[in-house]
């Protein structure tokens, strides 16, 4: 597998997949499933440069479990499985 290095606030996610079927115990179809709101991190940047050309350190780390915004980042194929390269500020919450 290529390893990538997320440049300054982004991180790589991967995808957590939701559930394959409701409540109810009815499966649902991959056409009408939405895309998964909740993702691992892989990798994280340096951190953002600020004003005066400070590096601020991410707050985010490998390994830990986020929500992120159904639009965020941008999709890119590593090793066969899909990943997403986002902003730290798009991540919503952490989950623990």
């Amino acid at each position: 597998m290529t390893k990538l290095r997320p440049m300054h606030d982004r991180l790589l996610v991967k995808r957590i997949e939701g559930e394959d079927k409701t409540q109810g115990g009815l499966f649902i179809p991959d056409n009408a499933k939405e895309k998964p709101m909740e993702g691992k991190i892989i990798a994280v940047g340096e951190g953002k440069l600020d004003d005066v050309g400070k590096l601020q350190p991410n707050g985010l780390f490998q390994g830990q479990r986020v929500l992120f915004d159904r639009h965020a980042g941008t999709e890119v194929h590593l090793g066969g499985a899909e990943h997403l390269i986002i902003r730290e500020d798009d991540v919503l919450a952490v989950l623990e």
